[in-house]
């Protein structure tokens, strides 16, 4: 019988699984040590490249972790569409010197091969994005032990994890940083995400799952906050993306409290679906003309992205951070997770000195400022 997620942890920290290389073994174990939930990204990867790093965390800490799997995408793009884009681009290949990618890729990520793995030498929590899986995938899951979390940005997504079976949902608001988790990728929606605080109250009162909330937290006080609100676990991705163990170019560590990224922005410039990153030049120059094309605008500017990071140049690498990037501490994970446990210590102190009180007690008062 899988465990409900908040019994995998000493402390409600979830470290978030970020694909393309900033969520290493390292990281996910050092956060697991630490009493937090340390995740893997498999995003990307292949199947047996998401089962040495699954060996390499077991080598690393016996305590619980969990892998993030991207479902597979259905065919959104127009190859037109794609094209326009890719000659938009032929001036920054030139720039860089460097190719644009293939776009002719599969849209699974090697999913079935991956659930196959965890199936067969399973790990303590899977969890999916852009999309919910079957009930079939979760049940199977739930036979060896695993606990299933299905990552949504809306109560309807949430609706749809429960009826599949999920034992939790990780409450996605338009706060996070990285991609937007949506079920469905439509462009009519891209301005239309909620903050995480409203959205929790939402899904709260639309399912019955534990719920894992992220978007924009950095410290504990905020932590302390979505859990008063409803959530049972905090997931946190920016801020673990400034530690030594994340594997986050030293570029896209410094940028992050750098003064001259002032602000993050939803952008399909680098991967051709909705994700928050610091507003760059590329972001800027190429974000109003990106088709919804993922993942075949992401393979498109891979090359791009890694040579501007060989050159030394954040204006054209994919700056993935949440709203609250500028509150970025680099400490050692383990330490982070100490300090956000403290805060989160400290916050809820308050808050009960706060109760025992009551809103105006002794002054007279109702309360109101």
């Amino acid at each position: 019988m899988p465990s409900p997620p908040q019994a995998l942890c000493r402390h409600p920290i979830v470290q978030a699984p970020m694909a393309g290389g900033a969520s290493t073994p390292r990281l996910a174990a050092a956060v697991s040590e630490a009493g937090g939930l340390g995740s893997l990204a498999a995003g990307y990867k292949t199947a047996d490249g998401m089962y040495q790093e699954i060996k390499q965390v077991r080598s690393l800490t016996s305590r619980p972790f969990g892998v993030n799997l991207f479902m597979p995408q259905p065919e959104y793009a127009d190859p037109a569409a794609v094209e326009v884009y890719r000659n938009q681009l032929a001036g920054e290949a030139t720039w860089y010197e460097t190719e644009l990618g293939d776009t002719d890729v599969k849209r699974d990520d090697g999913y079935e091969a991956k659930l196959a793995i965890l199936r067969d030498d399973p790990v303590p929590l899977v969890s999916f994005t852009f999309g919910c899986p079957t009930r079939k995938d979760v049940q199977a899951l739930a036979r060896v032990g695993t606990t299933t979390v299905v990552t949504v940005t809306t109560p309807e997504e949430a609706l749809a994890a429960q009826e599949a079976g999920a034992d939790a949902v990780c409450v996605q608001g338009v706060e996070a940083g990285g991609h937007q988790g949506t079920h469905r990728d439509n462009p009519e929606t891209d301005r239309a995400g909620i903050g995480l605080l409203s959205l929790l109250t939402q899904v709260r009162e639309a399912v019955r799952l534990p719920l894992i909330a992220t978007g924009g937290l950095m410290r504990g006080a905020q932590v302390a906050a979505v859990l008063a609100a409803g959530a049972d676990l905090a997931q946190l991705g920016t801020a673990f993306l400034v530690t030594p163990e994340s594997g986050a170019h030293a570029l896209h560590k410094q940028a992050l409290t750098d003064p001259r990224f002032v602000r993050t922005e939803l952008t399909r410039a680098f991967s051709g679906r909705p994700a928050r990153g610091l507003v760059n030049r590329f972001l800027r120059e190429h974000g109003p003309y990106a088709p919804a094309a993922y993942p075949q605008v992401h393979y498109l500017t891979s090359g791009l992205r890694k040579a501007a990071a060989k050159a030394g140049d954040p204006q054209a690498m994919a700056l993935w951070a949440g709203q609250g990037h500028r509150l970025a501490r680099e400490l050692p994970a383990a330490e982070l997770v100490e300090v956000l446990v403290a805060e989160l210590d400290a916050a809820r102190a308050v808050l009960a000195g706060h109760g025992a009180a009551g809103p105006g007690a002794g002054d007279g008062t109702d309360g109101a400022a």
